[in-house]
């Protein structure tokens, strides 16, 4: 199988394109529902901030000439009253604003990557083999945020610097409205800015986020193959590895500064030469005595408030630029298409919740996406409940195909598979899988107790449940020897115990799980003979009464079995049982004979418990 995913085409990875704004923000827009009114909300609190701010500037020309050019503390106290009074009021709507709109941001970016990461567990097996994880990792965490700048906060910022323009050049208009438009003559430098960086800004952006990616990538590869690293003495290889991608993201990183820095100020000398421009003309209106000292003072305050709304406006612009280089990392992973999905309601045929556990496959043809190598090619078996099929066969054989297209990661392109004689793709996806137990070649554990990682194939059971199914594992005695039990909290790749205890904790979960059809797939792989002989009789309590499909090289396990499958290269070769493929001399003959198993085992249910004979 390996052989397959690594012959996969590069259209089976992400693809690179580009999206822009309007597709960015219609994508993604639609997450903001039930937030919306909260949106209105911050909104409207920043306009009636904005608000207090210009009446308290106009407040402020009445002190100057009122009461510090004429020096009357009588007329400070009414205009110092209200001013205080809005000051309280603007901090207030200020504060509950920016709370509100900080937790909508939050909702956003959270209802985002929940949904980025629901889509993720709908895509096929190969999705993964062609993607880095750590890449992955970095979309669902960086580039989210990212979208969130574009999608919740950006369109607040520029809501609020509209009004804020919208307010101040409308006072400023009300003062002199001579002056205001030759200042406002001054505005489009700003907007001519803006469009000089944009487009450089996405490009380095991109750089930058993909380098992110990548560096997380080789952080994560490295802590999962530390072993391997040591082992080979690759610590300076991985260095070397994570100083590459490292320097990659420091170019992007720093050019990216570089830009935003050099618009900064940019900006920041446009204003003050607009700034030096209104105090000329302020002073010759003052000398002839058409402006008095409070209202260019108030004049000025509303041009210096009106650039950072300008300004802002122009920064979102770059803002933009790059968060739609983070949209166009999500809208790869969303635009991703499922391998399978649940059938139309019309072609679905009832059935028990429960199935009998009849298995069959009807002349199966099939290969990966984007790959043209076949993996089967006119593939049929049947299997009934009680019955154990062993399917066996030189590596790349199609082996664990089998598993993926009963479980419905794939469809065949040809033939159809069934339970109970009905084709898997007229099924929900839900209840086909509630009916199958996998065992997979790696023992999945979750980061979290042993008891969970028990209960987590049900979601109605018990602690007795739980009980009953590990000692059925036979894995009561060692988990009751850990330091809290069943409350022990273990993970991925844990040295808290060996292979074939986590392998028992894995049989115990299928018991719980108590599903008609069973696939064991290589279930003795990286088990020494004392583990493997360890977790016979539990494999044996698991497999009786079931459907049991069992996928390995390991021919040890094959020698009770009812029947045998031999593959190669897509095509069933060989079936039959033990004793008479050995008769036949052929492939499975072969295959024996090259590895003779040591143990003589077998996952069937015996009278003999010791599993000899």
């Amino acid at each position: 199988m390996d052989r397959v995913f690594r012959g996969l085409v590069a259209d089976t990875s992400i693809r690179t394109r580009r999206v822009g704004f309007k597709e960015a923000v219609r994508r993604f827009w639609p997450l903001t529902r039930g937030d919306r009114r909260w949106i209105v909300l911050v909104i409207l609190s920043a306009i009636v901030a904005t608000l207090a701010e210009t009446v308290a500037i106009l407040i402020f020309a009445e002190l100057t000439d009122n009461a510090l050019q004429k020096g009357s503390v009588s007329a400070f106290w009414g205009p110092a009253g209200l001013w205080l009074g809005l000051a309280v009021a603007g901090a207030i709507v200020g504060y509950l604003g920016n709370s509100l709109a900080a937790w909508v941001a939050e909702r956003f970016v959270m209802r985002l990557r929940a949904r980025i990461f629901a889509h993720l567990q709908t895509l096929p097996p190969h999705f993964f083999q062609r993607n880095r994880r750590g890449d992955l990792v970095e979309r669902l965490t960086g580039d989210v945020d990212a979208i969130e700048e574009l999608v919740v906060s950006g369109f607040v910022q520029a809501i609020t610097a509209l009004f804020g323009v919208v307010f101040y050049a409308g006072a400023a208009l009300w003062l002199r409205w001579d002056l205001a438009l030759a200042t406002f003559a001054l505005a489009p430098l700003f907007w001519f800015a803006t469009s000089r960086f944009t487009h450089r800004v996405k490009e380095v952006s991109r750089r930058e986020r993909a380098a992110d990616g990548a560096i997380t990538s080789v952080v994560e590869e490295g802590l999962v193959n530390v072993v391997l690293t040591q082992a080979y003495n690759r610590q300076r290889d991985e260095q070397e590895r994570l100083r590459r991608e490292a320097h990659s993201w420091l170019r992007a990183s720093v050019t990216s500064a570089r830009l935003n820095e050099l618009y900064e100020q940019l900006v920041q000398l446009l204003e003050t030469f607009c700034v030096l421009a209104i105090i000329g003309l302020g002073a010759w209106e003052i000398a002839s005595g058409r402006m008095t000292l409070g209202q260019l003072l108030a004049f000025a305050a509303f041009v210096g408030y009106l650039y950072p709304p300008i300004q802002s406006l122009g920064q979102l612009g770059l803002t933009v630029t790059e968060a739609t280089a983070g949209a166009e990392r999500l809208l790869e992973i969303v635009d991703a298409p499922p391998a399978v999905t649940d059938p139309d309601p019309s072609v679905i045929v009832p059935t028990p919740e429960r199935a009998v556990g009849a298995v069959e496959a009807c002349r199966v043809g099939f290969h990966y996406p984007g790959s043209e190598q076949e993996v089967l090619h006119d593939f049929s078996f049947t299997a009934v409940p009680g019955e154990l099929v062993v399917i066996t066969g030189p590596s790349g054989a199609g082996k664990s195909t089998l598993a993926a297209l009963l479980l419905r990661f794939y469809d065949p392109d040809t033939g159809s598979v069934r339970l109970d004689g009905i084709p898997v793709n007229r099924m929900p996806l839900a209840q086909l899988r509630r009916n199958i137990t996998l065992l997979p070649q790696d023992t999945l554990v979750l980061h979290d107790t042993v008891e969970e990682n028990i209960a987590c194939g049900r979601d109605d059971v018990t602690h007795d449940d739980v009980v009953q199914a590990a000692r059925a594992a036979d894995a009561e005695v060692f988990i009751a020897a850990l330091p809290d039990g069943y409350d022990t909290v273990i993970a991925p790749g844990t040295s808290r115990l060996s292979g074939g205890q986590l392998q028992r904790i894995a049989i115990a979960r299928a018991m719980l799980r108590n599903a008609p059809v069973l696939i064991l797939d290589e279930p003795t792989t990286g088990l020494d003979t004392l583990a493997t002989q360890r977790i016979l009789a539990p494999l044996r309590r698991l497999a009786e009464g079931r459907t049991t499909l069992v996928i390995t090289h390991d021919l040890d396990l094959a020698t009770d079995a009812d029947r045998i499958l031999v593959l190669d290269e897509g095509r069933l070769v060989e079936s039959g049982r033990h004793t008479e493929l050995l008769a036949r001399q052929g492939l499975y003959a072969t295959l024996f004979h090259a590895h003779p198993p040591p143990r003589n085992g077998s996952v069937r249910p015996l009278a003999d418990p010791s599993g000899s004979h």
